[in-house]
């Protein structure tokens, strides 16, 4: 088990295309980070990168405080785990286990007593004397893992290993990966597009976007206070809600109406506004709030999802599924559940001076119309 630094790493290919830029990422021992973001931010190229399958531009790559940028990928003491499996067809279960063990000359009883607990971590004792295609989707990857396992590496390096599997498959297995990693206690870089697997996964998320970072964090503190509107719009299902408004000194104006904000004067200007889905809810009869138009409504069972619009801006929210829903009401959010981003840059704008008037506690954030 080992620590890995990524110190300022830069890739670039042919005609000056510079795919990832100066990233910094200190992995503790035995920490599970994930690298999160849409399909082409990088996040692939950088696990190869610190694999050694791609050659580094420019930084460093350290496991356990050795360089390993010059260093063949079977000398940097890692093991992936790849997201088409990788197994070798002609070979049984325990085969394709002990198949890197036997190429490093272990001794036979090493090798057997290494698979076999591979095998009972990963109940796949039954089906040693199967070769890969009488498995399900599920069991091959089990195997691909016990690959991994059987090696003891200094880390595990995941490259969107289950993109392959069914919906329910994928739930599974990824609590089998959370509990496996927790187990083993080995360094662990995962790679993923889906931000509900990298929530549910990680001790720490890298967030991704264009071969940069956007934000390093624990997944609550990632999803509570996102670093920029890339960020609150990714992670996050649904989407976070961004709308315009405009900051002057204690004041905070969203279409015609303003709100009194006490001691936050962090911008002046135009600013991009924030609200989670979730922290909506239905405007009493006496209350203001955004009058708001259904357009289709989500049964997801634990929770309904409505879509509409507020003015001519997309809402979502979120309430209980018993909750009724008419075709037209007013939205109310609590005023500290708002964000608030740099509309130039996209960039968080820090709030951890800012308190509402007690008057505005309970009020909701008037209509958004004109």
């Amino acid at each position: 088990m080992a620590e890995i630094e990524i110190s300022q790493v830069c890739k670039d290919y042919h005609g000056g295309v510079r795919a990832v830029h100066g990233v910094d990422i200190s992995i503790n021992d035995g920490e599970f980070i994930v690298l999160v973001g849409p399909s082409g931010c990088g996040k692939s190229t950088l696990l190869r990168m610190v694999a050694g399958l791609e050659e580094i531009s420019e930084g460093t790559v350290k496991i356990g405080g050795r360089v390993v940028n010059n260093v063949d990928p079977a000398d940097r003491d890692i093991a992936m785990v790849f997201q088409n499996y990788a197994l070798y067809p002609h070979m049984t279960v325990y085969e394709n286990l002990a198949y890197g063990l036997k190429n490093r000359k272990t001794p036979q009883a090493e090798i057997d007593a290494r698979v076999q607990e591979a095998a009972r971590m990963l109940e796949l004792q039954p089906y040693l004397e199967r070769k890969p295609r009488a498995l399900s989707g599920g069991q091959r990857q089990r195997v691909a893992m016990g690959r991994a396992i059987v090696r003891k590496p200094a880390a595990f390096l995941f490259d969107e290993p289950l993109s392959n599997l069914d919906a329910k498959l994928r739930v599974s297995m990824r609590g089998e990966i959370k509990r496996l990693q927790k187990r083993l206690g080995t360094t662990s870089l995962y790679v993923t597009h889906d931000q509900l697997e990298a929530m549910t996964l990680a001790d720490r998320l890298v967030v991704l976007n264009g071969g940069r970072i956007e934000q390093i964090g624990a997944p609550l503190d990632v999803y509570h206070t996102p670093a920029s509107t890339f960020v609150a719009s990714f992670i996050g299902s649904p989407a976070m809600n961004l709308v315009a408004g405009e900051l002057h000194g204690d004041r905070l104006a969203v279409g015609p109406e303003i709100m009194t904000l006490k001691s936050f004067a962090p911008a002046s200007g135009a600013v991009t506004v924030g609200m989670r889905a979730e922290d909506f809810r239905i405007a009493g009869p006496e209350e203001k709030g955004l009058a708001f138009r259904v357009d289709y409504v989500e049964e997801l069972g634990s929770q309904r999802l409505v879509h509409g619009f507020v003015g001519d801006q997309a809402m979502t929210a979120a309430f209980p599924p018993d909750l009724p829903v008419p075709l037209e009401f007013s939205l109310t959010i609590a005023p500290e559940k708002l964000h608030f981003f740099s509309v130039e840059t996209g960039k968080r704008i820090e709030q951890q001076h800012a308190r509402f008037n007690s008057e505005q506690q309970a009020a909701a954030i008037p209509s958004f119309a004109g």
